[in-house]
């Protein structure tokens, strides 16, 4: 249905509504108005990895863990059987008058906030530090979601708009200060392309202001940016609860009906809360004139319309059983595999069965079902540790020991226990085995959402990057004991792993892979695929000078603005194989404005001696401007196959703003006319190419 037929239709519809009736439908748990024979819809549903909080689906990796996959395509194929499952599980539901929350089709998904600090407990959500992966993947996401059909398969929402991320202990009463030029370089890219390229349905405010005023009610993002600039028709959602801080903790406002009136004057639409049951009392006293309310319902009912929600669909035969499909749940275990990143291989993996009669399995994600899955999910009707995973893949002459070796925060698991009750346990696992899995991290109740996680002295996020005190003497003891150690981090963020560099035979981040994250990993290990992740955020050392977790400047964040060498950098990954870019060459076609169509043709050859993915990187540097950031940005990716031996070309489009810079204003300018493009299997830093041993190949673009 084209949005100006479903406009017209949600109209019509609103025009035979009583104001009281309007105001009932602008919360997210809207009410039936049976004589119009509308029924009841609530708002408020889940998608980052999965349909989440309505009962059991697919258990996709956690955001951060699709994203280090670099794999767009697969991104819009996860969302789009998120949103078959998505509408098969509104078919069943609502045939049984079961509307309750999280079981609508309108999901609030994806989060392309920009992971821009380590400590962010939400930051597992995104995908992560870089402006240009983030708004790709996220345009990806959206398109999978909302489908191609005659109506819209689900409707995405991008959040939190727009300059959010941490800290969470003060997020309903901070005020993120971001420059112009930070705005429009890092904070603004992703909800652009997601707005003019995605049509993505719906924005939700965040919860912070932003320059001095509510994300929900800010007028130089909501009116000048977004509606004004970007041409967006859809719908704004607060976040939740977020419009009741206007008065309650940011004191921009003196009461419920003054909050309710600013948000919906500057183009709020839907209050996920309770703010918006003041409307009528703000319609009384003149806050807020009847004819935006009727806009803000008309919004709502045309999202409403384009679902197809009032009419029959292509969607509506879609059966409950694809729900956990064999075809979904490969898929989550191929987005597993994908993401999952090795970071150190003294040539220990792949495992040779040949070699090795007993494999200890150690820590305390070994065999936790928590761990797999992050926040924001559902349920899956199967979880598959590392250590099942491991069972089931090592084979019948293969002996696998366990133990816990420590809990994941305290000093004992047996209360009444002495202190590190199960770190003899672990030493003796690991003295009786030819190589160790120790698998270490943490679980959503460690990192996350404010009020959602159990780290309730950090509300969600880390105040430092180490992981917690047991598990650091179960990593030191087991180095002691002589038998290799190959380290896997259960985990949505960076943690420092400047011990296991040192002291372990590999390590491998694993995010939070999902629910059959444990199969993924074990076929990794013994080499029945080829690691081929890369990371999505940089890795510091603990010592690191992060700068302060308030502070909103991209100065000394992020692989753009480092100012010193990271311990993994954003984009590095090893694989089994041996891929070297060989020669680039590019092509280059003027467009509109400063818009350029380009493509990088790079050679690429796999020497090693295993069939392997390998992500392709291009990555864009502007000597001539000082207002380039520091380091080469991300400007293209792709993913290769190649046997051993086997040479492809491979086509690689780049961002069409590749040839220019974000001036001090916020203004997108030409950089000059000089630029250096560098492709390969990482960043061109030092610190990768140290890692990798390998040079990216070089291009050098002069323009007219």
């Amino acid at each position: 249905m084209k949005r100006e037929e479903a406009r017209s239709r949600a109209r019509d519809l609103v025009a035979k509504m009583t104001l009281e009736e309007k105001i009932s439908q602008l919360r997210y748990n809207a009410p039936a108005i049976d004589r119009l024979g509308i029924p009841a819809y609530n708002w408020w549903s889940e998608a980052l990895h999965g349909v989440a909080r309505a009962g059991t689906a697919t258990s996709f990796p956690q955001a951060v863990g699709m994203a280090a996959a670099f794999d767009e395509p697969m991104m819009e194929e996860i969302a789009g059987a998120i949103a078959e499952e998505g509408r098969a599980k509104y078919n069943a539901y609502s045939e049984r008058g079961d509307r309750d929350i999280y079981k609508g089709l309108t999901f609030w998904s994806p989060n392309v906030n920009i992971f821009r600090d380590p400590r962010w407990g939400r930051g597992q959500e995104t995908y992560g530090e870089d402006p240009y992966l983030t708004g790709t993947l996220g345009k990806a996401f959206v398109k999978g979601l909302q489908g191609s059909g005659e109506y819209m398969k689900a409707a995405a929402c991008a959040k939190h708009f727009a300059v959010h991320s941490g800290p969470e202990a003060v997020r309903h009463s901070f005020d993120a200060v971001a420059s112009e030029k930070d705005l429009r370089e890092t904070y603004l890219p992703a909800f652009e392309m997601l707005v003019k390229e995605a049509g993505v349905e719906a924005v939700m405010g965040a919860y912070n202001r932003t320059n001095g005023e509510p994300c929900c009610a800010n007028r130089p993002l909501m009116e000048d940016i977004l509606r004004g600039e970007w041409g967006f028709e859809g719908h704004y959602v607060s976040d939740c609860w977020a419009i009741r801080d206007f008065h309650e903790n940011h004191h921009v406002t003196g009461n419920a009906e003054e909050s309710a009136a600013l948000a919906m004057n500057t183009g709020c639409d839907l209050n996920c809360g309770d703010t918006f049951l003041h409307l009528m009392d703000a319609c009384r006293q003149g806050l807020i004139r009847e004819e935006r309310i009727t806009e803000a319902a008309e919004r709502l009912f045309t999202t409403r319309f384009l679902l197809g929600l009032f009419d029959e669909t292509e969607y509506d035969e879609i059966p409950y059983t694809v729900v956990e499909c064999e075809k979904h749940l490969a898929l989550s275990e191929r987005a597993a595999t994908e993401g999952m990143v090795l970071l150190k291989n003294d040539g220990i993996l792949p495992l040779d069965r040949s070699r090795i009669h007993t494999i200890g399995v150690i820590g305390p994600n070994a065999n936790s079902r928590e761990a797999l899955v992050g926040n924001y999910h559902g349920t899956a009707t199967e979880y598959i540790t590392p250590l099942d995973g491991i069972l089931r893949t090592a084979g019948e002459n293969i002996r696998v020991l366990y133990s816990a070796g420590c809990d994941i925060t305290q000093d004992r698991i047996e209360n009444l226990a002495y202190e590190n009750d199960r770190l003899s346990e672990a030493e003796i696992v690991a003295e009786n085995s030819d190589v160790v899995i120790l698998v270490t991290g943490l679980n959503e109740t460690l990192e996350g959402e404010e009020g959602d996680t159990g780290n309730s002295y950090a509300s969600g996020d880390k105040l430092d990057l180490l992981l917690p005190a047991p598990q650091r003497a179960l990593m030191k003891t087991l180095a002691q004991t002589g038998t290799p150690v190959v380290l896997c981090l259960i985990a949505g963020s960076c943690m420092d792993l400047s011990f296991a560099q040192e002291e372990f035979s590999a390590v491998l981040q694993c995010w939070y892979p999902g629910a059959r994250g444990g199969l993924a990993l074990a076929r990794l290990l013994f080499g029945e695929a080829s690691p081929s992740g890369k990371l999505c955020v940089t890795f510091y050392h603990d010592d690191d000078p992060l700068p302060d977790f308030e502070d909103y400047s991209m100065k000394g964040r992020t692989y753009r603005y480092l100012e010193t060498p990271p311990l993994y950098p954003f984009g590095y990954g090893l694989t089994y194989g041996d891929v070297t870019v060989t020669n680039a060459e590019i092509s280059i076609e003027k467009e509109e404005g400063l818009r350029y169509r380009s493509c990088v043709s790079a050679v690429c050859r796999n020497e090693g001696q295993f069939d392997t993915e390998e992500v392709i990187q291009v990555y864009a540097a502007c000597p001539e401007s000082q207002d380039a950031p520091k380091h080469p940005r991300l400007c293209g990716f792709t993913r290769i196959f190649l046997k051993a031996g086997e040479t492809k070309t491979v086509q690689i489009p780049l961002d069409p703003w590749t040839f220019t810079v974000i001036d001090r204003n916020g203004q997108r300018i030409r950089g000059g006319n000089r630029y250096e493009l560098y492709v390969g299997v990482s960043q061109p830093d030092a610190r990768s190419i140290e890692l990798t041993g390998k040079h990216p190949a070089k291009i050098c673009v002069t323009l007219d």
